[in-house]
């Protein structure tokens, strides 16, 4: 599990693609201080798993990791190239503050930033999503854009064929997530509140 405050902001060092597969080479340093083989860290908002690391002279270090064609299909984990910033968080401890929202790390779909309205002090981003998943995002709730916890500020109609959200990024997350460079038109990974999913799963069971 995750809470959506990103760590730190990582780099793509290597990308292997294996047909089915790829292997990633992520360049890191906080979340690698005490990070051991198994370990799951968010990549964007995807659950890995840690599969090597190989530290370095200047206190960094490159952590290896399997992504499976599901992922690479069902995220923007697909498309993203050597030297790419990638949102980094280690999953939660027992003793974790939790900041911003329970996270699967699970990916429900890719978004697309349709605007950026910014203002005196934050920043306006309006992100479009699959139609699927418009029901589970609701004004004041929460929701994961490539990891960052955030609470949606405005939502289209329901019934709206090309359903889109808002939220307001802060100067914090501007300047210490990958959010604060997403231009218009790129992608981005989304998880909804998985309490909503269960909750509509229970009520198709009673009906």
């Amino acid at each position: 599990m995750f809470t959506g405050i990103v760590e730190e902001v990582g780099t793509l060092a290597a990308r292997q693609d294996q047909g089915d597969s790829a292997v990633l080479s992520i360049r890191a340093r906080t979340v690698l201080t005490d990070v051991s083989l198994g370990d799951s860290i968010a990549v964007n908002g995807v659950c890995l798993t840690v599969t090597g690391v190989q530290p370095e002279a200047d206190g960094t270090g490159v952590w290896t990791t399997d992504v499976m064609a599901e992922t690479l299909r069902r995220s923007s984990l697909g498309a993203v190239v050597e030297g790419a910033p990638v949102n980094l968080e280690r999953a939660v401890s027992p003793h974790t503050r939790l900041g911003g929202h329970m996270m699967q790390g699970h990916v429900d779909g890719i978004g697309t930033v349709l605007a950026r309205t910014p203002t005196e002090h934050w920043e306006v981003v309006r992100i479009g999503l699959p139609a699927g998943l418009g029901r589970y995002v609701v004004e004041k709730g929460s929701i994961a854009v490539d990891g960052v916890s955030l609470t949606v500020s405005a939502v289209g109609p329901v019934a709206d064929p090309e359903p889109w959200f808002e939220v307001s990024l802060i100067p914090t997350t501007l300047r210490e997530t990958t959010l604060g460079a997403r231009a218009t038109g790129e992608t981005v990974n989304l998880e909804v509140d998985v309490i909503a999913k269960y909750v509509e799963r229970l009520l198709e069971a009673r009906s």
